[in-house]
């Protein structure tokens, strides 16, 4: 197949994104903040996404062209035909995936359906590689081009899993740094604005009462349950705090409340939903709580440098990429709620390490924006046309 491609003329770049998700999380909002900024560009682009999922309403209101698959199963057939589909409708040069299963839909597209477009693979998540057949087979199959790792942790991970481990990337993600107020460019950055009342007022939370918030959905890999037995240490030692769930339901949201009753501890918590003001709520927080037990990387803390919050979070996956313990965040092993809450109390309780903590965080910013991001992936592109010049026959 490379063969091929090596002896046709190198072509226009133009990009199928594949996006399997039903739901809206990190990852979907990075694949939106890639497409905008290749847009910027002049990039054409389409998008692969399932019926009725998030990602499809998102292009409709957004105005990108789409293509749509009907969910099925993570080993889809038909969801590799719609690739082929949609790579000869657009004349695609590079199918870009962006999980788990869009990597599957992609290299069944490529051995049943003959596509010929390279495959880019988006790797956000630490989770090892599997050991089965399937898994061997996509990670090494001859139609991918490039991985992008988004973190040096999920770099590791794949070049453990991979034959040829100098087709990896690594390509921080992203955060629109426009949405908090703040330059692009890196030059003349300025702190997101002061803290408002939004969240006092909406949910009545008392005077002199602290806010500690983890922003995430609520899934088994976010580790709720660890941020609930690190607010139980401090309400038993009447630290002054509420503690608020700042995300989606994705799957434990039942269960984390049953565990919060079940300590009778529900006064001091609240439960927000998804919101989409961000921007807006988080300077009111007092201090990040990031209890996840594996992380990509970590977008709420991206947030959280943003807006000024100092942020205690476990050292899971590529937190440790992006903050230093005891520099510009305090961080703990997994799962150790006393070490988290001995990290609230310190921050809380010392505010020049407060400041100390938020302005070296904010200072890290513009390694993380998407525009930056966009480059990188643009880089990763160009390399693919080298060695795949044409593939959209």
């Amino acid at each position: 197949m490379k063969k091929n491609f090596v002896e046709k003329k190198m072509q226009e770049l133009r990009v199928l994104h594949v996006s399997s998700a039903l739901s809206w999380r990190g990852g979907e909002q990075q694949v939106a903040y890639l497409v905008e900024e290749l847009r910027q560009q002049g990039v054409p682009q389409w998008v692969l996404c399932a019926k009725g999922s998030e990602m499809e309403k998102w292009c409709r209101q957004a105005g990108v062209a789409f293509f749509t698959y009907q969910k099925w199963t993570s080993f889809n057939p038909l969801a590799g035909w719609r690739i082929r589909q949609a790579c000869i409708a657009t004349g695609a040069t590079i199918v870009h995936t962006h999980d788990s299963h869009g990597h599957t839909y992609a290299v069944l597209a490529a051995s049943l359906f003959g596509n010929q477009a390279p495959l880019v693979i988006h790797r956000r998540v630490d989770f090892p590689i599997g050991k089965g057949w399937l898994s061997k087979w996509k990670y090494n199959h001859p139609a991918v081009a490039r991985f992008i790792c988004i973190s040096q942790v999920i770099y590791d991970m794949v070049a453990a899993g991979v034959k040829d481990p100098s087709i990896l990337e690594l390509v921080n993600s992203g955060i629109d740094l426009g949405k908090f107020g703040l330059d692009e460019t890196g030059k003349g950055l300025q702190k997101s604005k002061a803290p408002g009342s939004i969240l006092r007022k909406e949910f009545k939370v008392p005077d002199g009462r602290y806010i500690v918030a983890n922003v995430a959905a609520i899934a088994p890999h976010k580790d709720y349950f660890t941020f609930v037995k690190t607010a139980e240490i401090l309400i038993r030692e009447r630290f002054p705090a509420w503690f608020f769930v700042i995300g989606a339901d994705g799957g434990e949201e039942q269960a984390i409340r049953h565990f919060i009753r079940q300590k009778n501890l529900e006064e001091y918590f609240v439960f927000t939903g998804f919101r989409n003001d961000i921007p807006q709520i988080l300077p009111e927080v007092d201090v990040l709580l990031f209890t996840s037990k594996t992380e990509g990387l970590g977008g709420a803390i991206f947030e959280a440098m943003a807006c000024g919050v100092p942020i205690v979070a476990t050292a899971a996956g590529g937190v440790p990429e992006i903050v230093v313990d005891g520099i510009s965040s305090l961080l703990a092993p997994v799962g150790d709620a006393a070490i988290l809450a001995g990290h609230v109390r310190q921050v809380l309780g010392e505010p020049g390490l407060k400041t100390k903590l938020a302005d070296n965080a904010f200072k890290r910013l513009p390694q993380f924006s998407k525009k930056k991001m966009a480059r990188e992936v643009m880089d990763v592109y160009k390399k693919c046309q080298v060695h795949f010049p044409s593939a959209s026959k």
